[in-house]
C-alpha cells in the first residue's frame, strides 16, 4: 500500500505496504483457474465423500467458482443462490455473505447443494465469532462482529506472515483512532477485482467505496474470507503505535510510527521490486 501523512503534499503518494500473504500463497493458486485448482482442493475422505477446501482470504467470488465446480453445476449458480438464500448474516451485510464464508474443509455428497454449502460455511462463521474470545475482544474495542469480520479481512489482505497479523491488526486500528485514511492497497485490489503488488497513483483516484485513499473508515463490506487468527489480530491487536508498515522482502515486514523511517524502507521495497524484476 501506499501512504501519505495528513501533510503531505498533494500527489505525492508512497507504499504503506504490499500485499503479502494472500498473493504470495494464494495469487499463484487464483491463477492455475478454477478448471486446475478445483480438483487440487476436493480431496476423498475415508468414508467416500468429498470434501472442499477454502482456504483463509479467498474472496467470495472464488468461493463460488468453486462450489460450482465441485456440485457440477453451471457456472455462476452458487452466486445466484448467494443473492437469494437466506443464511443468516447480521443485518450489516445487507445480503452479501462476504466475510461469512469461513475458510474450512467442508464435506460433500449427493444431497450437498450450492445453499447448504453457503448456509454450513456462513454458521461455522457465526459459530466462531461466537466464541467468548471473539466477543469479549470485539465489545472491548467497541466494534460489531461485522466491523471485526471486516477488519480481520483486510489484516488477511494485508498481512506478510502470520506474525504480523497482529501489527497489521494495530495500524488499522491506530489509523482509524486518528482519523486517517487506512489507505490499504487491498481495498483498491478488491474494487478492482485484482490481486497485486503494484497500486498506481490512478489506481488510488477510482470512484469506489471500496477506495481507502480517498474515504475514512472501513470498506463497505469485508474484502475477503478471514481466517481464525485473522480474525483475532482484530480484536486483540499487537500492542504499538505503528502507522505505516511495507514488506520490502517475504518475511521482512517494517511497522513504524515514523513516517520518514517509513520513506525509508519504502525506498528499499522499491529497490528490491526493481531488482527482482531486472
Amino acid at each position: 500500500m501506499r501512504n501519505e501523512p495528513p501533510s503531505a503534499a498533494p500527489g505525492r503518494r508512497l507504499r504503506l505496504s504490499r500485499r503479502g500473504r494472500l498473493v504470495l500463497t494464494l495469487g499463484a493458486i487464483v491463477a492455475l483457474g478454477a478448471a486446475v485448482l478445483v480438483p487440487l482442493l476436493l480431496k476423498q475422505a475415508a468414508q467416500g465423500k468429498r470434501t472442499l477446501l477454502v482456504p483463509e482470504g479467498w474472496r467470495a467470488s472464488q468461493v463460488y467458482a468453486a462450489v460450482d465446480k465441485a456440485l457440477d453445476q453451471p457456472p455462476g449458480t452458487t452466486a445466484k443462490a448467494a443473492g437469494t438464500a437466506k443464511l443468516g448474516l447480521p443485518a450489516e451485510a445487507k445480503g452479501n455473505p462476504e466475510g461469512y464464508l469461513f475458510p474450512a474443509t467442508y464435506p460433500i455428497d449427493a444431497k450437498t447443494t450450492p445453499t447448504s454449502l453457503l448456509s454450513y460455511m456462513v454458521n461455522t462463521a457465526n459459530t466462531r465469532l461466537g466464541s467468548d474470545r471473539l466477543t469479549g475482544g470485539a465489545q472491548r474495542s467497541r466494534m460489531t462482529a461485522y466491523q471485526t469480520v471486516n477488519i480481520a479481512s483486510i489484516v488477511q489482505a494485508e498481512a506478510d506472515t502470520p506474525q504480523d497479523m497482529g501489527k497489521v491488526a494495530r495500524v488499522i486500528h491506530n489509523r482509524i483512532a486518528k482519523g486517517m485514511p487506512l489507505q490499504m492497497d487491498s481495498t483498491l485490489n478488491y474494487a478492482l477485482n485484482r490481486s497485486t503488488l503494484d497500486t498506481t497513483a490512478a489506481d488510488t483516484k477510482i470512484d469506489s467505496p471500496y477506495n481507502s485513499y480517498q474515504r475514512l473508515g472501513l470498506p463497505p463490506t469485508p474484502i475477503d474470507n478471514p481466517g481464525e487468527q485473522a480474525l483475532h489480530a482484530a480484536v486483540s491487536p499487537t500492542p504499538g503505535n505503528w502507522l505505516y508498515f511495507v514488506t520490502v522482502a517475504p518475511g521482512d515486514t517494517r511497522f513504524t510510527a515514523s513516517y520518514r523511517e517509513h520513506q525509508r524502507n519504502v525506498d528499499e521495497f522499491n529497490a528490491e521490486r526493481k531488482g527482482s524484476s531486472g
